[in-house]
């Protein structure tokens, strides 16, 4: 657990860093998702499914380290918070919203007035969090999923917030 939000650095992710956005990863999706999404997303999200696509995003990935370790990270396509993630020894410390508060400036960076997210209905956490921090759900929408062989519709809620 993190003393202060003080000692949060964010940053740029690195390719070195990878392997430990893998395992936050990893871990933090099975924790939301595992019971919350269809039998086909969790067969397709194996171990390595991770390390791969930590690789492919880590140009759209920022770090929160606390000294000298990863502790989280958010990922940002276009106008989407593609993932949020906190390491679990790290959860309730204050991460989180840094995280989202740094995805928000990428997205209006990015040249979106609006930010957009998917969160599955089981994932009562998250649904929480992200309306504690001004996101509105607009609703039940089908998420088109990557998958080895396609994509995988699952179902979400769609979550948005203006950050312009």
């Amino acid at each position: 657990m993190v003393d202060s939000v003080a000692a949060v650095v964010l940053r740029a992710a690195r390719p070195a860093d990878a392997a430990t956005v893998a395992e936050i990863w990893y871990a933090g999706w099975g924790d939301a998702h595992l019971g919350n999404v269809p039998d086909e997303l969790i067969v397709a999200r194996t171990r390595e499914s991770f390390d791969t696509r930590a690789v492919q995003y880590i140009p759209n990935t920022t770090v929160a380290t606390v000294g000298d370790a990863v502790a989280g990270f958010v990922m940002v396509l276009g106008d989407e918070v593609n993932q949020v993630y906190v390491a679990a020894g790290h959860r309730g410390s204050g991460i989180a919203p840094i995280l989202l508060a740094a995805a928000e400036s990428r997205v209006r960076d990015n040249g979106h007035q609006r930010a957009w997210l998917a969160v599955v209905p089981g994932n009562a956490r998250a649904r929480k969090f992200y309306a504690n921090n001004g996101w509105s759900d607009e609703g039940l929408f089908m998420l088109d999923a990557p998958g080895p062989a396609g994509t995988i519709d699952v179902p979400c809620h769609r979550y948005v917030k203006r950050v312009d």
